[in-house]
């Protein structure tokens, strides 16, 4: 796991220097479980993996988001400022069902389904509380590289979020 986070830290850093950097882990993906859930550990069936590339340069995030076996409807799916064990809040809207996203958000897929896209910097959304203001790319991108920016998708049935993971960890 160290050697896992050694060499995220020298991609994304390699990132700052200009050129393209993953975020992620074992070929820049992650996978989602309820086990990650915070505050509460979830037993689900829901499975989820995603997997970012983080351009500093162009200042922009693409992504694939692929979920399946949720125990609820999907309703959204966000990136949260928050540590392995923390809640926080918004960063960006992947999708959402609830009419509750920015102008232009994708609606989710009933699981299973992949929702892809392109973040840029006029999709960050905050969260200002937290430190980030609207538009706060680089932000964004250090929080990444810190491991401070988790993956979530939530449902119907679990409306918090029903699974859940890391960037630059893989569970």
């Amino acid at each position: 796991m160290r050697t896992k986070l050694v060499l995220l830290g020298l991609l994304l850093a390699a990132g700052t220097a200009g050129s393209t950097a993953m975020a992620g882990s074992d070929a820049n993906q992650v996978r989602l479980s309820g086990l990650n859930e915070d505050p509460l550990v979830l037993s689900t069936t829901g499975t989820g993996q995603f997997r970012a590339r983080v351009d500093e340069t162009k200042q922009e995030i693409t992504y694939r988001l692929s979920y399946s076996a949720l125990e609820g409807a999907v309703t959204q799916a966000h990136l949260h400022l928050g540590g392995s064990a923390q809640s926080g809040q918004i960063i960006v809207f992947l999708c959402t069902n609830a009419g509750n996203g920015p102008a232009g958000t994708q609606a989710c897929p009933a699981a299973p389904a992949t929702v892809t896209g392109t973040l840029k910097a006029t999709d960050v959304i905050g969260p200002a509380p937290q430190g980030i203001a609207a538009g706060e790319f680089a932000e964004v991108a250090r929080a990444i590289r810190a491991g401070a920016v988790y993956v979530n998708v939530h449902s119907a049935k679990y409306p918090a979020g029903e699974i859940r993971a890391q960037l630059g960890h893989n569970h």
